[in-house]
């Protein structure tokens, strides 16, 4: 199984597009207001500063993956517990993931649709991915994903030009200020972070050397498409109305009408949804199988699909309702995994790693 640097730039664009439209806006206009474009700027710099550590953090054992080299770096217990604490994380969040995924697209186009079935399509087409693809399998899926992201995007934003309205920018900053701004560009920080998954993906490439400027371009390509999309939600219904609507890109979408002619393309955004949030469900599922065949020292990985399949089921039958997934967002993934798995352990690996391998180096 191996990944080009084309592979990893097009899984981190898709992985991460479709799921900061769809979820963060709302959150985001609550706090930033009119300045969401500030907060979704900061967002994305910030972004790129953490998928730049975590890749330069896995380069410094490019053949190996996070469950092994923080072993190497940390001793085997510190290294332990930190795998250990992103397990919590993967195993939590594809749950959540599936849950909003069934909701968004049962509520959209299968409304009579109980979501057991939905939970179960998705993950019988997981785990024939996952199975007989792997991570080469998912990266491919990725590469023809994406682009029709980027023209599904650019349609949207395209076809909405006539419903903006330019005073929706103004004041900018009087009326915010920096800390509500800040605040707002946490949560899709908290998505952009979720590239912290190159400490496992890059010892998966054939040429690793690539990975940092792939995984980066790929951050800023979304970042400048989610940011683009925001700005369009904020012309078209201003920051107050876009603050109470549960999915305003999606309802920016369905306020399109060209001539009355060109009306009704909300599967276009259902289209954008349903094809990262497979790219991230189907990079999860992945991870979570070989990282605990990894840890548990299973030879053949594909084993875990049979137990991890069944587990994701019961924790999306579990999630109780969808305001449980934006709590989940806004508390245990803002407040504790974005400090924690995408800047505080990654920042620790990279300079002790630097440290440990410098003096080795000179010895």
């Amino acid at each position: 199984m191996k990944l080009s640097g084309l592979q990893i730039f097009w899984l981190m664009f898709t992985f991460e597009t479709g799921n900061v439209i769809l979820l963060t806006i709302s959150p985001v206009m609550q706090n930033a207001k009119q300045d969401v474009w500030i907060a979704y700027l900061i967002a994305s710099l910030l972004g790129i500063l953490i998928v730049y550590v975590a890749t330069k953090t896995a380069l410094l054992h490019p053949s190996c993956s996070l469950v092994e080299f923080s072993k190497l770096i940390l001793g085997k217990w510190l290294g332990t517990a930190c795998v250990i604490i992103y397990f919590i994380q993967w195993y939590s969040v594809i749950g959540n993931i599936l849950r909003e995924f069934a909701d968004f697209t049962i509520t959209i186009l299968l409304p009579s649709t109980p979501p057991w079935i939905f939970y179960v399509t998705v993950l019988l087409l997981l785990i024939y991915v996952t199975y007989l693809g792997g991570i080469e399998g998912i990266g491919r899926c990725s590469e023809v994903f994406g682009p029709i992201i980027i023209l599904s995007v650019a349609l949207m934003t395209i076809l909405s030009i006539k419903d903006f309205d330019v005073n929706n920018f103004l004041p900018v900053f009087v009326d915010t200020g920096i800390l509500p701004i800040w605040n707002g560009a946490l949560t899709p920080l908290a998505f952009f972070g979720e590239s912290v998954m190159m400490l496992m993906l890059v010892s998966f490439m054939n040429e690793p050397n690539k990975a940092t400027k792939s995984a980066v371009w790929g951050i800023v390509l979304s970042g400048i498409i989610c940011s683009s999309v925001a700005v369009a939600v904020l012309l078209t219904f201003g920051p107050e109305i876009s603050s109470k609507l549960r999915h305003p890109a999606f309802d920016m979408v369905s306020y399109i009408s060209v001539m009355d002619f060109i009306q009704n393309l909300e599967i276009i955004a259902v289209l954008v949804w349903i094809l990262s949030a497979f790219i991230k469900l189907a990079l999860y599922f992945f991870l979570v199988c070989y990282g605990t065949s990894q840890l548990f020292k299973i030879k053949d990985w594909r084993k875990m699909v049979w137990f991890a399949a069944p587990l994701f089921f019961a924790i999306a039958m579990f999630v109780p309702n969808p305001s449980y997934t934006f709590g989940y967002m806004k508390t245990y993934w803002v407040y504790y995994v974005l400090p924690i798995n995408m800047v505080g352990i990654p920042l620790l690996l990279w300079i002790v790693g630097s440290i440990r391998k410098k003096l080795a180096a000179s010895l």
